[in-house]
């Protein structure tokens, strides 16, 4: 419950919207569909329709037709200040009808929601997304996993290397056909999930026990993971970093970066702003560098960044080749910080990534699942897995002679 003061109501029917302040306090609460006789309440129908009363006045006015109610927190004040709850207020679309008249910025609108501090999605990604989704739709009748792409196998569980443009599901229905999997077709379960264009380590499970298990291992993120990703935009000046933020949906649905403050804050919907913190270290810039393999010492010491504001757009054209070391396990969350940092992912339309580079059409975003290292749920013992590098890490880096230690 909050305590919030009614200050000002705002008619959407009118371009002019008059601002008519009434009195310092209403309250919120759902009632029948007959008016309590009181002069200074709001009330709800029992559908949660929105009916403000005006103080001494006969007629209600219903939210779905005039008026929007702009919520600001209540100071301290003698005055009476009631409670009341967050589904009981005008709902967003009610909101929208004041439009572009209604000065105040998606912080204020009910509650105070944060705001975002990365940008939306551009209008390009609505396009590109269908189109790959559709190819995607199209191959998964006709994919079949191979063998050289079964990274590791025991009885209990199955790595298999991903390709892009696959969804988890396809490749988990296939993986019967070459290996030894058949008869636990029903048992399959994927410990984690990639995007559909993220190529790399998947874990397939073989009993619902040693699911529960790994699933928990990574919840717990007790599963160490890196990560490869061709960028393009501002070179960094920095070698490593580390960047801590909040991350959540905004108001229309889509995953954004939160400032760090900002975490543990209520969002449109319910969740809450979740902290996020990704670690990377720079392998090459517009082909300078050699590649080499993932080592936890080297990142003892780096640079830390809180995010608090806006990033850094990616208006250059460098090439960055870096490697993600993720501490917390949010949806986008790597495309997301690449993004922040000024050099979105090759690729990645939806985070500001290029669609199309050297004269070529990107058909997916250049993210790869490079290693995996965790304890085996049955055996206890230490499992590091390596995924082959996909032929764009090449094309980033001037030379790969330095292998993993």
């Amino acid at each position: 419950m909050s305590v919030v003061r009614v200050s000002s109501i705002f008619y959407s029917t009118l371009n002019v919207l008059p601002l008519l302040d009434f009195c310092p306090s209403w309250d919120f609460r759902r009632t029948s569909t007959r008016r309590r006789a009181s002069s200074r309440c709001c009330t709800s129908t029992s559908r949660g329709t929105f009916v403000g009363l005006l103080p001494n006045a006969k007629l209600p006015l219903v939210a779905g037709l005039l008026p929007i109610l702009i919520i600001s927190p209540a100071p301290h004040v003698p005055c009476s200040t009631l409670f009341f709850s967050r589904r009981h207020l005008p709902s967003q679309r009610i909101m929208a009808a004041a439009g572009s008249d209604c000065a105040c910025t998606e912080a204020t609108i009910i509650g105070g929601y944060p705001s975002p501090i990365s940008p939306p999605y551009p209008e390009l990604s609505k396009e590109v997304e269908l189109h790959r989704a559709m190819s995607a739709a199209a191959r998964s009748g006709a994919y079949a996993i191979s063998s050289k792409d079964i990274i590791f196998e025991d009885e209990w569980l199955v790595v298999v290397n991903k390709p892009s443009g696959i969804y988890c599901e396809t490749l988990v229905s296939s993986l019967s056909s070459c290996s030894r999997t058949s008869a636990l077709q029903s048992n399959l379960h994927l410990a984690n999930r990639l995007d559909r264009d993220t190529s790399g380590l998947m874990v397939i499970t073989k009993s619902n026990k040693v699911a529960a298990k790994l699933v928990k291992a990574f919840t717990d993120h007790k599963v160490k993971k890196t990560y490869l990703a061709f960028c393009v935009g501002n070179a960094p000046v920095w070698e490593k970093i580390k960047v801590s933020s909040g991350h959540g949906r905004s108001k229309f649905g889509a995953w954004r970066v939160y400032s760090a403050s900002d975490v543990g804050r209520v969002l449109p919907g319910g969740s809450l702003v979740k902290s996020m913190v990704t670690s990377f270290e720079v392998l090459s810039i517009n082909r300078q560098g050699k590649f080499r393999g993932p080592n936890k010492h080297n990142m003892d010491e780096l640079q830390s960044v809180i995010v608090q504001e806006k990033g850094t757009e990616g208006n250059e054209t460098d090439e960055i080749l870096v490697r993600a070391y993720p501490e917390s396990g949010r949806t986008h969350q790597i495309r997301l910080h690449c993004q922040h940092l000024g050099f979105s992912i090759r690729g990645d339309v939806k985070y500001g990534g290029v669609h199309e580079w050297k004269g070529m059409d990107c058909d997916f975003h250049a993210l790869h699942a490079e290693t995996l290292s965790f304890e085996h749920p049955i055996t206890g013992l230490l499992v590091f897995l390596i995924a082959p590098c996909p032929s764009w890490v090449s094309d980033a880096c001037f030379t790969t002679s330095e292998g993993y230690e």
